[in-house]
Formats: C-alpha cells, sequence, structure tokens
C-alpha cells in the first residue's frame, strides 16, 4: 500500500517507523493496575486500555482521574475467557442477545461470540462500555479490541462507528485482502476489513499499519524478543502489544499464563530495552497523539 498518510500529519517522513507500546486488558485484574502505573511512571509504554466491565475498573478509572495525562482507550470487551473468574455485558442479560453463554457470562471464545453474537445487541455493549469509561472521568484517547473479537463483518461497522461518532481512532491496520489473508483471517473477513479500511481513509479517519505482540507463552528471554522485534519493525505506525502484570496470588489464580504476563511487565521496566528503541530510532508515540489529529481534522463524512 501506499505511505501511511498519517506519517506526514504527525510530523514524520514517510520512512519513519513509529510504535505506540501499549498495554492490554487493563483493570482484568488488580495486578495489571499496579504494573500499568509503574510502567507509566517509567516513561517506556505510551498507551493502554482498559476491560470496562471487569471488576478493577473503577480503580482503573480513579487512577486516570488522578493522572488526567494518561494516554487510556477502551478494550471493548465481548468474551471472558478464563475459568473462574468472569465477566458479563453492562447492557443485558438476555440470552436472546448472543452476547451470554448458559452461566450469564459473556462466551470465552471469540469464534462463539462472532457466531452467536447479536450486530445490534453488540452494538449496544459497545457504546454502553465508552459511556461507562467517559462517565468514569477518563479522557479516553480511542478504542481497540479483546481477543480481536470485532473483527467480523457483524461487528465491524458498529465498531468503526462508534470511533467516528466519538472522534476516537479505533484500532484498525489498513491493509488490503491479502494482508488480512495473511494473519489467518478467512476470506469474508478479510474482503470486508479491506473495504472498511479503503473507505476509513478515503474518509480521514487515522490507521495503523502494524501489529505486534509480546508473547503469552514464553516467560524467558522476552527482553531478547522484544528488541527484536523493535529492530525488526517495519515502515509505518505499530500497535505494540504487551499484557503486562505485577506477581500476585490473584492473578496466579486468574490466569494460567501469568508467568508470561509479568515477564511482560519486568521486560518494559528496563533501561536497556529503552536505550536499543532510542539508538535503533524507533519513534514511540501515543495514542493520543492520534486522537488529536482526528479531533482537528474535518472528516469526510
Amino acid at each position: 500500500m501506499h505511505p501511511n498518510p498519517l506519517l506526514k500529519k504527525l510530523g514524520f517522513s514517510n520512512t519513519d517507523r513509529l510504535a505506540i507500546i501499549h498495554c492490554d486488558d487493563l483493570g482484568m485484574c488488580q495486578a495489571s493496575l499496579t504494573a500499568f502505573a509503574d510502567l507509566w511512571d517509567f516513561g517506556l509504554i505510551s498507551s493502554g486500555a482498559t476491560m470496562v466491565p471487569c471488576a478493577w475498573f473503577p480503580a482503573l478509572a480513579a487512577y486516570c482521574r488522578s493522572h488526567p495525562g494518561v494516554d487510556m482507550g477502551v478494550h471493548i470487551t465481548l468474551t471472558s475467557e478464563w475459568d473462574t473468574y468472569r465477566w458479563a455485558p453492562l447492557s443485558t442479560h438476555d440470552s436472546a442477545s448472543g452476547l451470554i453463554d448458559e452461566e450469564g457470562y459473556f462466551y470465552r471464545s471469540e469464534v462463539t461470540a462472532q457466531q452467536r453474537g447479536d450486530p445490534s445487541a453488540a452494538q449496544v455493549e459497545m457504546q454502553a462500555q465508552l459511556a461507562r469509561a467517559l462517565a468514569a472521568g477518563i479522557d479516553v484517547t480511542h478504542i481497540d479490541t479483546h481477543m480481536g473479537t470485532v473483527a467480523h463483518p457483524k461487528f465491524i461497522p458498529a465498531y468503526t462507528q462508534l470511533g467516528i461518532e466519538n472522534r476516537l481512532p479505533a484500532m484498525i491496520l489498513r491493509l488490503d485482502e491479502a494482508g488480512y489473508l495473511a494473519m489467518d483471517m478467512d476470506a469474508e473477513t478479510a474482503a470486508f476489513a479491506a473495504q472498511a479500511v479503503f473507505q476509513l481513509e478515503e474518509m480521514g479517519v487515522p490507521l495503523l499499519d502494524n501489529l505486534f505482540g509480546m508473547p503469552l507463552d514464553q516467560p524467558e528471554n522476552q527482553l531478547e524478543f522484544a528488541k527484536k522485534g523493535f529492530a525488526d519493525l517495519p515502515i509505518g505506525i505499530t500497535h505494540f502489544i504487551l499484557h503486562p502484570s505485577t506477581d500476585t496470588p490473584e492473578l496466579r489464580a486468574v490466569a494460567p499464563d501469568w508467568p508470561s504476563r509479568v515477564a511482560n511487565y519486568h521486560t518494559f521496566l528496563s533501561e536497556e530495552l529503552r536505550q536499543f528503541i532510542k539508538n535503533i530510532g524507533v519513534h514511540v508515540i501515543g495514542y493520543r497523539a492520534l486522537c488529536n489529529v482526528m479531533r482537528a481534522a474535518r472528516l469526510r463524512l
């Protein structure tokens, strides 16, 4: 594809490499909040997103109110994946919505949520999650998606519309159909997503180029993994994901992948990693920069 027009709007060249170093799953448990607070103070990460239906969301919102400069998005949540720690929709308890399982919680898998979810009910739920975050005093900078669940023809229109209506960038990759197929997306969704990307870029909506994630199944050698990931970043704007948590009994009880989440946390407290990123010329930005561009633009609706 042609160079991302957002690069020049942000003051960079068409050959620059930018990374949004992004913390997912904030408010999922207490350990995610303490990890984010430490990492934000350290200053290497540049953004995060909160799971509004989860138990520790009120504490995360309180943190944002006391740190008004924090770059915080809403991690649109339509799944609840753990065995014994669950959460449910904000907007409904009606099984006819297709959003909840026989226990009354979100489905555990994104595939089931996509197969059974009613698009209208999902749209209402997405709106409710953003509305609660705003009402809690969070200066929301963007929206993104838990477990990629909104990446389906049923949900993409509501997700993109939510961002447009609220002048918030949505985490969407500006890929063509072949690019989405290369990410193991099914053919129908790849075609639908590629068409949406074309329309959004024509409107002037800020979009991203690349996606990279720290592993959740490999707690060892994460510093070297991160360094290689940054060294290999392609040109454009990359959404660089980590899932940091401090090591707590709650986290160990909730998440089988807790060792990797703790390793994510320690890796991004590394001065060595900070200097490495600086030395290789990767520019770290947050979603607030994209949000400011979107709010200042006159979108071609």
